[in-house]
């Protein structure tokens, strides 16, 4: 009977002991949890800061090459939720990716000249160095996992009136790069 009442006790104790462990975990979660949350929330407002006309260039790499000039909107919609960035070339509208939040997270939709909308979220944030990396998430019109579409996007924030785009291409299992460099050329402003 002692012994019984001894492996109990002793279950127990190994639950309890459990517990606190998980516990434990959860607060570091928590803690990640938070910390990732503020960095997108810090990110987010940082590309507030991006509101204006901004001129530079393109590059493609890789499977596909080609250069020439590029420019820039940002703004800022939905009562400062989210930012848009417009891509021109020659004036002619190319593309434009949406940066929000989604539960702590910092999310991008980017709406592509390949006529689908890759859903990406960032991977890496660090605002001491700008440096925003995104990984895919998912795409709509995407007509096979194959299809030409952005999986990836490496930005840097290097000051408040210099930017670089990586654009990270994939297709027909060939891979490409387009390099965006963008200065600011017009005051800054945000959308009521």
């Amino acid at each position: 009977m002692k012994r019984a009442g001894l492996l109990i006790l002793a279950f127990i104790l190994a639950q309890i002991g459990q517990a606190a462990n998980t516990s434990e975990e959860g607060i570091g979660a928590m803690g990640t949890s938070e910390a990732q949350e503020g960095a997108s929330a810090a990110a987010l407002a940082q590309l507030r800061g991006l509101a204006g006309e901004w001129e530079g260039s393109f590059e493609w790499t890789g499977a596909r090459t080609a250069t020439g000039r590029i420019s820039a909107t940002y703004s800022e919609t939905g009562n400062g939720s989210a930012v848009v960035e417009n891509l021109a070339v020659d004036g002619v509208p190319s593309m434009m990716s949406v940066y929000h939040l989604d539960s702590g997270d910092l999310r991008m939709t980017h709406y592509c000249a390949a006529q689908n909308q890759p859903r990406l979220k960032a991977r890496q944030i660090d605002i001491a160095k700008g440096i925003l990396d995104f990984e895919f998430l998912d795409a709509t019109n995407l007509s096979s996992p194959d299809a030409p579409h952005v999986y990836g996007l490496e930005m840097r924030l290097l000051n408040a009136d210099h930017i670089t785009l990586d654009f990270l291409f994939e297709g027909g299992g060939k891979a490409s790069k387009e390099f965006i460099d963008l200065k600011r050329v017009g005051h800054k402003f945000s959308t009521p």
